[in-house]
């Protein structure tokens, strides 16, 4: 089963983000700050990481740094109320970038794009 690993600092988008890819047929898993995301990260395995850049006092962009420095194979998107990041050099390192809404549409067709496009979903976008 695809796994993936939401990190948001606001507890209702947690759930917003685990209920509705869960629904689509990933098994996520959801973190409230960088040492629980970092804590899942070291034990578990993910197929992608959806990402806020703003985690409480934690940078983001930080927390992305660290990922592909550890896991330079594991797909990030960020995910944030703020498309200013979006021209920060360190945003780029991300697979994806999508400003936050109440429309899930454009963040569920992102992960769709990214792990299709990384071999970790078959070719009809589908997640086994």
């Amino acid at each position: 089963m695809t796994r993936l690993l939401v990190v948001d600092d606001e507890q209702d988008i947690r759930y917003l983000f685990q209920c509705e890819l869960q629904e689509e047929g990933y098994q996520v898993d959801a973190a409230g700050s960088a040492a629980e995301a970092e804590r899942l990260l070291q034990a578990g395995s993910y197929d992608l990481v959806v990402l806020d850049i703003q985690i409480g006092s934690d940078n983001g962009l930080a927390v992305l740094q660290d990922i592909i420095s550890r896991q330079k194979d594991l797909p990030v998107i960020l995910c944030t109320a703020f498309s200013c990041y979006k021209e920060d050099f360190s945003s780029w390192l991300a697979d994806g970038y999508v400003v936050k809404s109440s429309d899930l549409s454009e963040l569920k067709k992102e992960v769709r794009r990214v792990l299709t496009k990384r071999g970790k979903l078959p070719s009809n976008g589908r997640p086994n």
